[in-house]
């Protein structure tokens, strides 16, 4: 194999001819671009033309020499003449050049401003892709309902039992104690009117309307959530996504909505479940304060209405939509690594809590309009 050398001849003064011979591959040794500098009148020229041998040889070696050289000769605005070596080369070298090199340094220190208009502008893009994902996820579901998806019963099922029964040792405690909680506070206050008794309408309407649903969510959203956003997140780097998206299979039919559809048939029942065991917590509370059973019983009958059973039950469809979304969501959206999978779990219980606390401030206040 013949060494890669180069030749020199001059042929005017602003112009250097290089002749080069030899194997220009990676096998090779590739002569050092200082022999170009310690060329006489260096500073002064103007065109390097280069020309191939009778033994000249190449490979993409070549293309990575000449623009190195190109570089080097770019402060004296000194120009490359290709035309004597193969087309094949001087093909690639344009192709190389075509796009040049961002040299545009990022802001280290943006303004406010700058920042404040960067984050509307992902905040709007933020919200278009979730209405883009609301809009296949309905398509998706009238699919199903047409009995022309993908999603199977099989599946469903297995995901209700993963987030309902599975959930169930959690919910009972997180449910008794904030019954317990709410009746300690409400106790505090109440016998300072000496009227204790009054603290099972506090802790009935507390957990129907409010607490047993939100809570319950919020659980659901750190469990289930993540583990949605974990599973699928694992699957995307494994590229077993992209594997059903050539099979023709719809990752929204087949991975998404069954979990979607597990979700809004188990939170409602574990919201019932929840108000049910706080209210027991609550009654608990209330027993160990001289307030009997019955009185318990008689004032929770009292203080609740369907109206507010259901309204808490409506909050719950709602909230597992949500859950299902964000962790789903940031399933799809991972990177193709095991650090963006933790990155993924982590933004989908941190966006499911939002659009929960969001969600539930602009439920309660249409109720609050609605006389609800």
């Amino acid at each position: 194999m013949n060494q890669a050398t180069l030749t020199f001849d001059k042929v005017s003064d602003p112009k250097v001819v290089i002749t080069l011979q030899g194997s220009w591959t990676v096998n090779g040794v590739l002569p050092a671009l200082d022999q170009l500098s310690a060329l006489p009148d260096y500073d002064q020229l103007k065109t390097v033309a280069f020309i191939s041998g009778d033994d000249f040889s190449w490979d993409s070696r070549l293309l990575a020499w000449l623009l190195a050289c190109q570089r080097m000769l770019e402060p004296s605005h000194c120009q490359l003449d290709l035309s004597g070596l193969p087309e094949d080369v001087r093909d690639l070298f344009r192709l190389a050049n075509t796009v040049p090199p961002n040299k545009a340094l990022p802001d280290r220190n943006p303004s406010l401003l700058h920042r404040l208009v960067d984050r509307v502008a992902r905040l709007g893009d933020e919200a278009m892709e979730l209405l883009a994902f609301i809009g296949e996820l309905v398509l998706s579901l009238c699919r199903w309902l047409s009995r022309k998806g993908s999603a199977r019963w099989s599946d469903i099922i297995s995901f209700c039992h993963q987030s309902g029964p599975s959930a169930l040792p959690i919910i009972t405690l997180q449910s008794v104690l904030i019954g317990m909680i709410l009746a300690y506070l409400g106790m505090v206050q109440l016998r300072q009117f000496g009227a204790e008794v009054y603290v099972a309408n506090l802790v009935g309407v507390g957990m129907v309307r409010e607490m047993g649903a939100l809570m319950t969510a919020v659980i659901m959203s750190g469990r289930t959530g993540a583990a949605y956003a974990a599973q699928l997140g694992t699957m995307q780097v494994n590229e077993e996504i992209d594997a059903l998206t050539t099979l023709g299979i719809k990752p929204m039919d087949y991975l998404v909505l069954p979990r979607t559809l597990a979700l809004i048939l188990t939170i409602p029942l574990l919201c019932l479940y929840s108000n049910i065991l706080g209210m027991l917590g609550g009654g608990l509370v209330a027993n160990s304060m001289d307030i009997t059973w019955l009185m318990y019983l008689y004032q929770l009958q009292d203080a609740i209405s369907f109206g507010d059973i259901m309204t808490g039950v409506a909050k719950s469809f709602l909230f597992a939509l949500m859950i299902a979304m964000a962790g789903c969501r940031a399933g799809l959206a991972c990177g193709r690594s095991s650090a963006a999978v933790g990155q993924a779990t982590t933004n989908a219980v941190v966006t499911a809590i939002i659009y929960l606390v969001v969600a539930d401030a602009g439920l309660n206040i249409l109720f609050y309009h609605l006389g609800i």
